[in-house]
């Protein structure tokens, strides 16, 4: 299924692969990943499944948009060239099947820990953090709006 669209984005150079739950969309995620689409020719996203997002332990009605409004609203962004989901803990495995050139997280992850990294690394590949985009998070503008 993600053959064709990852063989025609391959063709066009390096393939950035990151992945988040994106629940309510804000001026952080857009800021991580307009600098992630910057370290390749297009950039891979892998959603977290609705199921996945619940596992995430944000709340009980976390994620608040479901995970085809989310990928809709992510897919109309400049910065992403392809949407797709995983219904596990980790990207792990849709890492295997995609082979990004280079894989982005936050700054908040140590890349040396992650199973993820030490793969791409593994066969040439490149991991890096970004730099953690401070004052915003979804879980504070919920918690905002209602009110705690």
């Amino acid at each position: 299924m993600l053959t064709e669209p990852l063989n025609r984005l391959r063709s066009l150079g390096p393939v950035v692969f990151t992945n988040g739950v994106f629940d309510v969309l804000h001026k952080g995620h857009v800021t991580y990943l307009a600098q992630a689409r910057q370290e390749g020719a297009s950039l891979v996203l892998g959603l977290n499944s609705d199921r996945s997002a619940a596992r995430l332990g944000k709340g009980p009605d976390r994620p608040l948009n479901k995970q085809e409004d989310r990928a809709a609203v992510l897919a109309a962004l400049e910065s992403i060239s392809l949407v797709t989901y995983f219904d596990e803990d980790t990207p792990f495995e849709l890492i295997q099947k995609i082979l990004p050139d280079v894989l982005v997280k936050g700054g908040d992850y140590d890349m040396d820990t992650l199973q993820e990294a030490k793969f791409v690394r593994s066969y040439g590949g490149v991991a890096k953090s970004l730099t953690f985009v401070t004052g915003y998070s979804t879980t504070q503008l919920v918690q905002k709006i209602r009110g705690y």
